[in-house]
């Protein structure tokens, strides 16, 4: 298999930074990174902050800076909420879903040395759940 770094260029769609614009939940987000964090917490004036911050690393920034306020239960459910954003970010831009279906049986990795619960992590080695998430979904498309 052939890992796919997933902020090369031409695989930058699948980055949670991508411009692409994600509806959830009711919601406008400006990418998915910003729906994830938002999606971190109960209190609808962070939930807003969020959705408003003029980047996605600013919303990453909030959703840190907001750490002690998340959900009690956010780390038993984050993968599923990062799923079903996936999901619909797939879903709403035919260019993402296009290129998912493109990599056809590739390993997708989310090449980022300073995260190795949803990347790959600094030794090569990490759990890789964005990847996993969309490969997941690339299978759910082929059926």
């Amino acid at each position: 298999m052939i890992k796919i770094p997933y902020y090369e260029s031409s695989y930058f769609v699948f980055s949670n930074f991508s411009p692409h614009a994600i509806l959830y939940k009711g919601v406008l987000y400006p990418t998915a990174e910003h729906a994830f964090h938002a999606a971190k917490f109960d209190d609808k004036k962070i939930k807003e902050e969020i959705r408003l911050a003029g980047s996605p690393l600013v919303a990453y920034e909030l959703g840190k800076k907001y750490k002690s306020l998340r959900k009690a239960d956010w780390d038993a459910i984050k993968v599923e909420v990062l799923r079903d954003i996936l999901v619909e970010k797939v879903h709403q831009h035919e260019e993402v879903m296009q290129t998912l279906i493109g990599t056809g049986e590739e390993e997708i990795v989310e090449d980022n040395p300073n995260d190795d619960f949803w990347g790959n992590g600094k030794d090569g080695n990490g759990q890789n759940h964005a990847g996993k998430i969309l490969m997941d979904i690339r299978s759910t498309l082929k059926t």
